[in-house]
C-alpha cells in the first residue's frame, strides 16, 4: 500500500516503467501494477474455476471474485449491489441505455464535449423511440467547459437524462459534476450519467457524496486490467428493465447489466488496486499526487504558452482542481501528426495525436482540423524530469517561430 506519495515508491510498482520507453499516452491506458499482474497469473494457475460450486476451488474462486466487486464498490463509496463490471465502459454505457424505460415526450440531454461512448449510445436509443435529443455544446474555442447553470437553456419537466463528463480526455478540465447533479435533479425524474474515465486515473470520487444517478469508468485506466465498470444507484436502478435471463435473480445491477461479462480474473485482482491507491486511507497520498501533477503539468504548460503559434485546449493554468496533466493542444502551420512522429524519431517519447474518440469535441467545438490535437496525458508515475525531457524534444521538434 502506498500512503504517502514518494515518486520511487510509486514507479516500483509498475514493471513497464523499467523500460526506455516513456510512457504519455496514459489517457489511453495506464500501465498495470505489478501486484495486479501477478495476482493474475496466480488466479489462472490455481483456481479458474466456474464459481458457484461446493468444492475447494470454487469456493476459493468465488471468494476472490467477490472480494473483487466489494473493493470495486468501496472505491467510489457504493455497494456491491449497485455495481456492475464488464468488459468496456462503452459496452457498459450501451447496456445502460438498452435498460433504460423511456416514454413518448421524453428528452435527452447530451454533451459535446464528452467521449463518444458516452454519446452514441443515446442517439441511437432517442433515435430509436423518437425521443428528443438536445446537445449541451458550451461556449469558449479552445476551453468548452461544462458548467451547471448552462443546463437552465436546456432543462424542461420533460428531461429524462443528461449525460456528460467528469473530465474531457483531451482537454483535461475538471468539471463540477456535484453542482451539475443539483441542477439535474431540480427536474423530477431526471436522472445524470457521468463519464469518469478522465477523472479516476487522479482523483478518487465519492458517488453518495456527488448525487449522481450513474458512474462509470475503465479499470484499464486506473492501474489495473482491461475492464470497465458501472454505477447506478439504487433509487436510478427502478427504472431499468433487467437485460438477464427470465430465470435470473434482479436484485443487483449485475443481474440487471452484466450479462455475465465480469471477466473472473480481471476482476480479482481489483483490490489490488484499491491497496495500492491507499485503501480506506487514501486522503494523504491523493493530496501528493494532486501536487505532483501540478508540478508535471506546469512545466509543459508554461513551455507552451511561451511559444508563439501554440494553442492550448482546455484551463492553461497547472491549478490541480480545475485541470489535470492531459494537455492537448496544436501548432499553427504543423501538422499535429507530423509533430508527434517527429518526437517518436528521435525519443523514446509515446504519446499521440487524434480525436481520442471525442471526435465532436475536437472536430465541431475546437475546430481542430481532421489530424485533431497532439495530446501528451501524465500520472502520478511519470517525473518532472520526463516532462522537462520531452519539453526539450520538443523545442527540437517545433524550431523557432
Amino acid at each position: 500500500m502506498v500512503q504517502t506519495f514518494d515518486i520511487d515508491e510509486v514507479r516500483s510498482h509498475f514493471p513497464a516503467l523499467s523500460a526506455s520507453q516513456t510512457y504519455l499516452d496514459n489517457a489511453g491506458g495506464s500501465q498495470v501494477l505489478r501486484e495486479v499482474i501477478d495476482s493474475i497469473s496466480k488466479y489462472l494457475s490455481s483456481s479458474n474455476v466456474q464459481m458457484g460450486s461446493t468444492y475447494a476451488i470454487g469456493q476459493e474462486s468465488t471468494k476472490r471474485y467477490t472480494d473483487g466487486y466489494r473493493a470495486a464498490a468501496s472505491f467510489i463509496n457504493a455497494d456491491v449491489d449497485e455495481i456492475v463490471i464488464g468488459g468496456s465502459t462503452t459496452q457498459l454505457l450501451r447496456n445502460l441505455s438498452e435498460a433504460l424505460e423511456f416514454k413518448s415526450g421524453d428528452e435527452l440531454i447530451v454533451s459535446k464535449v464528452d467521449h463518444e461512448a458516452n454519446i452514441s449510445s443515446w442517439i441511437s436509443i432517442a433515435d430509436r423511440l423518437k425521443l428528443t435529443l438536445k446537445w449541451w455544446a458550451p461556449p469558449n474555442s479552445t476551453n468548452p467547459k461544462l458548467e451547471a447553470e448552462q443546463l437552465d437553456a436546456l432543462l424542461t419537466p420533460k428531461t429524462r437524462l443528461v449525460s456528460c463528463t467528469h473530465s474531457s480526455n483531451v482537454l483535461g478540465t475538471i468539471h463540477d459534476i456535484k453542482a451539475i447533479a443539483e441542477k439535474v435533479h431540480t427536474v423530477q425524474g431526471a436522472r445524470l450519467c457521468v463519464d469518469g474515465v478522465a477523472f479516476l486515473p487522479h482523483r478518487r470520487i465519492d458517488v453518495r457524496d456527488l448525487g449522481v444517478d450513474f458512474y462509470c469508468f475503465s479499470w484499464y485506466k486506473v492501474y489495473g486490467p482491461h475492464i470497465g465498470m458501472l454505477y447506478a444507484s439504487r433509487e436510478a436502478q427502478k427504472d431499468l428493465l433487467s437485460l438477464g435471463h427470465f430465470f435470473d435473480p434482479t436484485d443487483t445491477l449485475e443481474y440487471k447489466l452484466g450479462l455475465a461479462a465480469s471477466n473472473y480474473e480481471l476482476t480479482q485482482s481489483i483490490p489490488h488496486i484499491v491497496e495500492y491507491l491507499g485503501g480506506d486511507s487514501w486522503q494523504t497520498l491523493y493530496d501528493g499526487i494532486a501536487e505532483h501533477e501540478r508540478k508535471l503539468q506546469s512545466v509543459l504548460l508554461d513551455y507552451l504558452s511561451s511559444k508563439e503559434g501554440v494553442t492550448i485546449y482546455g484551463e492553461t493554468m497547472p491549478d490541480p482542481s480545475i485541470r489535470f496533466p492531459t494537455i492537448s493542444f496544436i501548432v499553427k502551420g504543423r501538422s499535429s501528426k507530423e509533430i508527434v512522429e517527429s518526437v517518436e524519431a528521435i525519443s523514446g517519447f509515446g504519446f499521440r495525436w487524434g480525436h481520442f474518440y471525442s471526435k465532436r469535441l475536437v472536430e465541431q467545438m475546437l475546430d481542430a482540423g481532421p489530424e485533431g490535437v497532439v495530446r501528451v496525458s501524465a500520472v502520478h508515475y511519470n517525473t518532472v524530469d520526463e516532462m522537462a525531457a520531452l519539453v526539450k524534444v520538443l523545442d527540437q521538434v517545433l524550431g523557432v517561430y
